[in-house]
């Protein structure tokens, strides 16, 4: 029996990094809650460095088909912008 959720599945097959698609799920989570995320503060949800998190954001920017994730903002480190 697999233990590969569907989401992941669908993740894999447009090419995400493990990484990558364990933002791309955090964004997804909490897009209804909040509309703005520092890369900081994701990389500290999601046990990652900040560099690590604006690292992979171009290919989670890229992936997401039902939020829109834009670079807002650079005070303090990025800023992304995410809407459903």
């Amino acid at each position: 029996m697999s233990t590969v959720q569907p989401d992941a599945a669908a993740v894999e097959s447009v090419g995400l990094s493990a990484k990558q698609a364990r933002i791309l799920r955090y964004l997804r989570e909490n897009a209804a809650e909040k509309t703005y995320f520092k890369s900081r503060l994701i990389a500290d949800e999601l046990d990652l460095s900040a560099k690590e998190v604006g690292a992979n954001m171009s290919a989670v920017v890229d992936a997401a088909t039902e939020i829109d994730v834009e670079k807002w903002g650079y005070s303090s480190g990025t800023t992304w912008m995410v809407t459903l």
